[in-house]
């Protein structure tokens, strides 16, 4: 049920530009952008972007705030218990250096914050996974001013969301994941480079198909999203910030992105093409916003987009090479025998008063009006247009242009200078111990919960506790098994959440007690519906804190990212039992558009996608009723019941997915006995001794 709406936004919306470098920060700065977003050296899920320093983020924060601007700092990845002290250090020099808020995907940081800094504001990043409503009030419950929604949504479902009372942000511009953010863990099992600590490798973009070895087919390859044609319904719909995806990307598409978008916003003729070759894929997709989810969404950078681009470089810099102007400047200036000339300059916020030379009398032309208001407001290169000049002269008085010019020269930057230290708002942090004060737990034998797609797959088997889908409730019921043992999985996407509200409800009513939060909106609504919850792995903990926040939730169980090692699952402190999957085919991206429906259609459906080496990867199909989304599995089983010594952990997931029922009891007998029989077939260890960047 979506609650009753709170708030509706009646402003226009921030427009919020990438900055991967101080010259991508200029470059926005002089398109128009509204606020930026940036990060650091540390902590940024594009580590791979040039980043700021220290002493650029100063630097970045006087330069936007001298021109009204809004900076916003990503400390966006999942953080280790080893980084927690370097964390907090990251933390504290963004509130002290007047940082206007926090984009996070840890909850680490929000603990921190909260505990430290509760005056900087958070900004629950799109790795979060927050895409209904129950997912933006959890937010909002948890200090979070801001919600930055999954790319996957329509303008339906946007504008319903942004009537909840939080600030809600979207991207308008850029790259689209084939991946719901946060739910991506490709790059990492391939090659060890996790996209959830910043350090994706962009796998994706290589050549896939679902009809064998591609050689120029890009099934996992969406093209760039725009919302430049829908610019006058965006800024109707509610939302707080429009975003610019590109932190990666060079300084001339941040300028292109930003000043083209600034035009639409304004209702001014704005350049298309130049925005396509600054970068794109085969051109733009407006896919999801309208609702749609096919092939035409579907493109890879070609030979002609990069040479486009080189050919446009030249025309953006010519075009985005002024300030940009953002104030009005009203000006009065009086000049008196005897006096010395005083100019009074306001911004319409901040008032100055400059004083100058004493006028001297005029021995051919004296000073007119006209003349002395027509150099006053030769404004070029500043960040003011004219206002109201006016000037009041003693007739007979001469006032040189250049002293006309130290004085205007002199009220811009007393403008500018106010507005910085008024809009630097440092903020005062106080140091705490953050890590829970939990004792480590004695080792002991792991318990195994079975996880199945089929209920044929319990035949064989006696369980403690099943993971099973919500669509197989009521046939698992029917089927005799015993409702206090199983635990509901509910879609990890949906754009149908009263649906599944709904069918929750009915599943209460059967008798079933406990259910998985795939994402963190389900942990709200589980609550509220009564539920006994237990994280999933897509809450992407890789840290003590974040366990501690996520059991404060009243969480009675975690599942801990299958991105750590086993020793550092291990080391993970929580006050409630915590698991790791050790069997089965790890999902390894939630996918909104099925690659393989665009490539062949469903009829011809492959159910797997192969890459450019050959290699295989299982595509399981969630594309019904409430579910809205395809899985891709990794292309190896994970399997290693003769390793689990090397965990500390209470329970251990066993994945199953297309195994049959002899298959699942035979597994099942391998974790008991703890031996191994791989009968030549070829298994991974996941990344549990290998880790991620």
């Amino acid at each position: 049920m979506t609650p009753t709406p709170t708030h509706k936004q009646n402003t226009k919306p921030e427009l919020l530009a990438p900055c991967g470098s101080m010259e991508s920060l200029y470059s926005a700065l002089k398109a128009g952008c509204d606020a930026v977003y940036i990060g650091g050296r540390l902590f940024s899920a594009r580590q791979n972007a040039e980043n700021f320093s220290h002493e650029d983020i100063i630097e970045a924060a006087k330069e936007c705030h001298r021109r009204g601007v809004k900076i916003y700092q990503a400390i966006n990845i999942a953080v280790f218990d080893s980084e927690i002290e370097l964390l907090a250090d990251e933390i504290r020099f963004a509130c002290e250096a007047g940082i206007d808020g926090l984009i996070v995907q840890d909850r680490a940081v929000e603990r921190i914050v909260l505990e430290s800094c509760p005056e900087m504001p958070l900004h629950a990043s799109t790795q979060m996974t927050l895409h209904f409503a129950d997912g933006v009030l959890w937010a909002q419950g948890h200090g979070y001013s801001r919600v930055v929604l999954s790319r996957e949504l329509d303008r339906e479902t946007i504008m319903k969301l942004s009537e909840l009372g939080v600030e809600t942000e979207i991207f308008v511009h850029g790259a689209l994941c084939m991946s719901v953010s946060g739910q991506c863990y490709l790059s990492a099992m391939i090659g060890s480079r996790s996209a959830n600590r910043g350090l994706c490798a962009g796998a994706c973009r290589l050549p896939f198909s679902s009809i064998g070895k591609p050689r120029d087919k890009y099934a996992l390859s969406l093209k760039d999203l725009t919302l430049i044609n829908d610019a006058e319904e965006l800024q109707n719909m509610g939302v707080s910030s429009l975003k610019i995806e590109g932190r990666m990307k060079r300084p001339e598409y941040v300028s292109a992105a930003t000043g083209e978008f600034r035009a639409a916003l304004q209702g001014e003729e704005y350049d298309y093409e130049l925005l396509r070759s600054a970068f794109s894929r085969s051109g733009f997709t407006d896919g999801y916003f309208q609702g749609r989810r096919d092939g035409s969404m579907f493109g890879a950078r070609s030979y002609e987009d990069v040479t486009d681009m080189t050919a446009s470089l030249t025309q953006i810099h010519e075009k985005y090479k002024s300030e940009y102007p953002r104030f009005m400047l009203s000006m009065k200036l009086t000049v008196r025998r005897g006096e010395n000339a005083v100019l009074t300059a306001t911004d319409g916020t901040e008032r100055v008063t400059i004083p100058g030379a004493v006028p001297q009398e005029a021995i051919n032309r004296p000073l007119s009006v006209e003349a002395a208001v027509s150099q006053l407001g030769k404004l070029g290169g500043t960040l003011y247009r004219p206002g109201e000049i006016t000037a009041e002269i003693d007739e007979g008085l001469m006032l040189p242009l250049s002293e006309l010019n130290s004085l205007r020269r002199q009220a811009v930057e007393a403008l500018d200078s106010l507005r910085q230290e008024r809009l630097t708002l440092r903020k005062d942090f106080t140091p705490a111990d953050y890590l829970p004060e939990i004792s480590g737990k004695p080792k002991k034998p792991i318990t195994y919960w079975v996880s199945v797609e089929k209920l044929s797959q319990l035949e064989l088997i006696d369980f403690d506790r099943v993971i099973i889908p919500l669509p197989l409730a009521e046939d698992y019921i029917n089927s005799g098994f015993d409702p206090k043992k199983a635990i509901l999985s509910p879609p990890r996407f949906t754009l149908h959440a009263e649906k599944v509200e709904a069918d929750l409800k009915a599943a209460k009513a059967l008798g079933f007690e406990t259910a998985m939060a795939t994402n963190s909106g389900y942990i709200r609504m589980l609550e509220r519906l009564g539920f006994d919850v237990v994280g999933g792995f897509g809450l992407n903990i890789t840290n003590s804190l974040s366990s501690d926040e996520y059991a404060l939730d009243g969480i009675k169980a975690l599942t801990l990212s299958f991105e750590l090692k086993a020793a550092q699952l291990s080391g993970i402190r929580t006050v409630v039992p915590k698991g790791a999957i050790l069997y089965g085919r790890l999902p390894l991206m939630v996918m909104a558009n099925c690659p393989i429906k665009a490539e062949t259609g469903c009829k011809a459906c492959s159910h797997s996608l192969t890459d450019r080496t050959g290699t295989v990867f299982p595509v399981r199909c969630r594309m019904h009723e409430s579910e809205d989304y395809n899985e891709l599995l990794n292309s190896k089983t994970l399997y290693l019941p003769d390793k689990q010594g090397y965990f500390n952990i209470d329970f251990g997931i066993l994945m199953f997915t297309d195994e049959s029922p002899e298959e699942v009891r035979a597994v099942l007998e391998d974790y008991k006995s703890g031996i191994s029989r791989r009968d030549g077939k070829e298994y991974t260890n996941g990344l549990y001794f290998r880790g991620v960047q």
